[in-house]
């Protein structure tokens, strides 16, 4: 969450602000993304692969009558690929519409920006260039996805760095 344009003056504590969440597992790990940047849920998805494609590039799917970039989030977070189907989350950036694959969609989650926290210093380079921070939860963490850092365009302009 920003503070942009918001004053902070000692001994004052930041207006407490709410935001809803989608939350998805890949793997082990829970990850949220702004449900404002969700167009769509597409469950049990099987996308065509793309040969030559980066290893981010999850393949294509039809989508609405066009065909939509998906980006694995398990490749992403170098994770060993999975067999069957998929969920895709069609997001809207800056650059466009792309499809995120995970392993499974959860639950909208009214996070509080006084729980979030951001990424830890010690995170390595390749992972804070994804995520943004973390929100404490009772009982996990929810790391933050942002769908700007995630689009393939800018992806693969970061590669090509």
């Amino acid at each position: 969450m920003s503070t942009a344009g918001t004053a902070i003056h000692r001994g004052e504590k930041a207006a407490e602000t709410f935001a809803e969440m989608c939350s998805v597992r890949v793997g082990q790990g829970l990850f949220g993304v702004p449900i404002t940047h969700i167009l769509e849920i597409v469950g049990s998805a099987r996308p065509q692969p793309v040969p030559l494609a980066p290893s981010y590039v999850g393949g294509l799917v039809h989508y609405r009558g066009d065909v939509l970039t998906t980006v694995s989030l398990r490749q992403l977070l170098a994770l060993p690929p999975r067999d069957g189907k998929q969920d895709i989350l069609v997001l809207e950036s800056s650059g466009g519409i792309f499809g995120l694959l995970v392993d499974s969609v959860g639950e909208v989650l009214t996070v509080s920006s006084t729980d979030h926290e951001p990424n830890p210093s010690i995170l390595d380079e390749r992972r804070r260039a994804l995520f943004d921070g973390a929100y404490k939860l009772k009982d996990s963490l929810l790391v933050m996805l942002d769908p700007e850092r995630l689009d393939p365009m800018r992806l693969g302009a970061a590669q090509a760095a």
